[in-house]
């Protein structure tokens, strides 16, 4: 099942995708407290009263994230490129809900930033409370997945030894444009998954070159934290960031980012003028 969240008559809405467009489906908060029961509903949902897609301002598909955890250097090649060691347990690190876009949405640049970069990455969204899961059973803990954007300030990131400061700012952590629930997926960690840079590709990759798997990031992070429903994990990026390129060729105002993610569409964001 394909959802979406939009914005209708000033309020907040979840919608299933259908061939001819947008089924309504009622309210995005209740839905993330009783995920069983709403996808019960939607599944019985019928599709009356289509809203073409083009008509309609898509929001985060989960609108509002009570956690976003990002996971660093989770690729082996963009590891390599960086020259940078892997380490045995995922590094974690968070992103709050100001930092959330939805189709289409415009990132300002932080007063003082110069070196943004995008980080094409596919975002797990937790369906069901986990805490201190085992990796067997880490998967029935997943409502499904949606394409993330990482936006990273460089030089904010990398003034201290901690990555706070160039990953928690307002806009940069856009999604969508649908959240694919995880009996449609596939295999999460087998996904090509691509990045954009005004229409040429500069991140073209598999989830499959992850060092830790979906399962064992969401077992590491559920002992640390209670993952509950509709909070968002980043599972990292591949090569071809402007950081591991060395071109020094960061991203400037007014262009255009965009993230594949396979099965999930294409998220595309723009940099504020």
């Amino acid at each position: 099942m394909k959802l979406v969240c939009y914005r209708a008559q000033g309020r907040r809405q979840l919608g299933v995708v259908l061939a001819g467009g947008i089924a309504p489906a009622g309210d995005p908060e209740a839905f993330f407290a009783d995920v069983d029961a709403g996808l019960a509903r939607l599944r019985g949902l019928r599709p009356e009263g289509l809203i073409p897609e083009a008509e309609v301002q898509l929001l985060p598909p989960v609108p509002a994230a009570p956690k976003i955890v990002g996971v660093g250097l989770n690729y082996k090649r963009h590891a390599e490129r960086l020259k940078m060691a892997t380490t045995d347990v995922p590094t974690f690190f968070a992103k709050y809900p100001n930092a959330l876009r939805g189709q289409g949405g415009v990132i300002p640049r932080p007063a003082g930033a110069e070196r943004l970069d995008a980080e094409a990455e596919l975002a797990i969204v937790i369906g069901h409370r986990a805490r201190a899961v085992s990796r067997a059973s880490a998967m029935s803990h997943v409502l499904g997945y949606t394409c993330g954007n990482d936006v990273s300030a460089r030089d904010l990131q990398f003034r201290t030894s901690q990555w706070f400061s160039g990953k928690v700012c307002d806009g940069f952590c856009p999604l969508g444009p649908y959240l694919l629930t995880s009996d449609e997926a596939g295999n999460p960690d087998d996904l090509s998954i691509r990045g954009f840079r005004n229409g040429e590709l500069v991140q073209d990759s598999r989830t499959s070159d992850m060092i830790f798997t979906c399962a064992e990031i969401i077992a590491h992070a559920s002992a640390i934290l209670t993952l509950e429903p509709g909070d968002v994990i980043l599972t990292g990026t591949p090569e071809g960031t402007v950081a591991d390129r060395g071109s020094l060729d960061w991203w400037r105002d007014g262009e255009e980012m965009a993230v594949e993610v396979q099965g999930l569409g294409r998220l595309v964001s723009r940099l504020a003028r």
